[in-house]
C-alpha cells in the first residue's frame, strides 16, 4: 500500500506541473515573446494568480468532476490512481510534441474512460459538458470578431486610436500583464480541480485542500517545461501584437470563468485558439493559419491526446483491476 501512495503522489504531481507547463503557455507568452516580462516573473505571476483563482472558485469544478461523471462508489483510491494516471501520460506528451493541451479534454476522457469500463458514464452530464465545449469556443470567436473589428481595419472612424496607441505604450504593457495575469486566475479557478477531483472523489482529500496543495505544483512546471510551450503559442502559431493578445486574453479568461462558475470544467487552450482564429479571420489569415504546420500539429494532437487518455484509463482499469 505504501509503494501505491507514493506512485499516486508522483502521479499527482507529474499531472499538476504538466498542467502548468501547458497552461502558462496561453497565459504569458504574448507578454514573453513580446520582451515584456522575464521568464522566472512570468512564472512568479502565473504560480500566484492560478493558486488565488483555485482556492476562490476551483471547488465548483472539482465537485462536478468528481460527482457527476462516475458514480462514488466506484470512486476508489486504484481507480483515482488510474485516471490521473491516463490523463498525466497523455499530457506529458502533448507537452513533449510542445503543444498545449486542454488539460479538462484529457481529465474527462479519463473518468469517461472510467465510466465506460464500470458501465456507470453519466450521459446528460457528458452532454451538457460537450455542449458547453462547443459553445464556448463560437462565443469567444463570435465576441472577439465582433471586438476586433471595432480597431480593424484603420478607418477614419477608429484613427484616434491609432493616433493614441505610441502615447499609451505604458498603459498598454501594463494592460497586457494584467490580462496575462487573468488568465493565469481562470485557469486556477477551472484547471486545478482537474487533479483534485480523483482525489476528493475517492475520499482521499477534502476539495479545498487539494486545492491549496496542488495549485502551487502548476508554477514548478511552468518553470521547468513552459518556456517551449510559451515559445510555441507566441512564434509558430498566428502572430498577435500586444494589443490583440490582450483582447484575445480577457475573452478568453472571461469565458473560462464562466464555465467555472457553472461547476464545469473548460478548455482554455480551444478558447483560446478559436480567439485567434476570429483575429485571422478578418486579417485573412485564416488560410495561412491552418495550413501552418505547427497549426496541424496542434489540432491533430488536441484530438489524440484525450483518446488516448482514455484508452490508457480503460486499458489499466481492465488490467490491475480485472474484469
Amino acid at each position: 500500500m505504501i509503494i501505491k501512495h507514493v506512485l499516486l503522489i508522483i502521479t499527482v504531481l507529474f499531472f499538476a506541473m504538466n498542467m502548468g507547463a501547458s497552461g502558462i503557455a496561453p497565459s504569458f507568452a504574448a507578454v514573453y515573446c513580446g520582451k515584456l516580462i522575464r521568464r522566472k516573473w512570468a512564472v512568479l505571476l502565473f504560480s500566484v494568480f492560478v493558486i488565488i483563482g483555485a482556492l476562490m472558485v476551483g471547488g465548483r469544478v472539482a465537485k462536478t468532476l468528481s460527482s457527476c461523471l462516475l458514480a462514488a462508489q466506484y470512486f476508489s483510491f486504484d481507480v483515482a490512481l488510474i485516471i490521473l494516471i491516463g490523463a498525466a501520460v497523455s499530457l506529458f506528451f502533448a507537452n513533449m510534441l510542445r503543444v498545449p493541451q486542454s488539460t479538462s479534454w484529457v481529465t474527462v476522457f479519463a473518468i469517461v474512460g472510467a465510466s465506460l469500463y464500470f458501465n456507470s458514464l453519466n450521459i446528460a452530464t457528458v452532454t451538457r459538458m460537450v455542449s458547453l465545449w462547443l459553445a464556448l469556443p463560437l462565443a469567444g470567436f463570435v465576441i472577439t470578431l465582433l471586438l476586433f473589428k471595432i480597431i480593424y481595419p484603420p478607418r477614419l472612424s477608429n484613427m484616434w486610436f491609432y493616433e493614441k496607441v505610441h502615447l499609451w505604450k505604458k498603459q498598454i504593457h501594463f494592460l497586457s500583464l494584467a490580462a496575462s495575469c487573468y488568465i493565469a486566475f481562470a485557469i486556477g479557478a477551472n484547471n486545478v480541480a482537474n487533479a483534485v477531483a480523483p482525489l476528493t472523489g475517492a475520499g482521499l482529500i477534502n476539495s479545498f485542500f487539494g486545492l491549496l496543495l496542488i495549485a502551487p505544483l502548476f508554477g514548478l512546471g511552468g518553470w521547468l517545461v513552459g518556456d517551449k510551450t510559451m515559445k510555441t503559442i507566441g512564434k509558430e502559431l498566428v502572430p498577435l501584437g500586444l494589443i490583440t493578445s490582450t483582447l484575445v486574453a480577457f475573452v478568453t479568461a472571461s469565458l473560462l470563468l464562466v464555465a467555472s462558475l457553472l461547476g464545469f470544467p473548460q478548455s482554455l487552450v480551444q478558447l483560446n485558439a478559436f480567439s485567434i482564429l476570429a483575429v485571422g479571420t478578418i486579417k485573412h489569415e485564416h488560410v495561412l493559419a491552418i495550413s501552418q504546420k505547427a497549426t496541424r500539429k496542434t489540432f491533430l494532437v488536441w484530438l489524440a491526446a484525450p483518446i488516448a487518455a482514455l484508452f490508457i484509463t480503460y486499458i489499466m482499469l481492465k488490467v490491475f483491476i480485472g474484469g
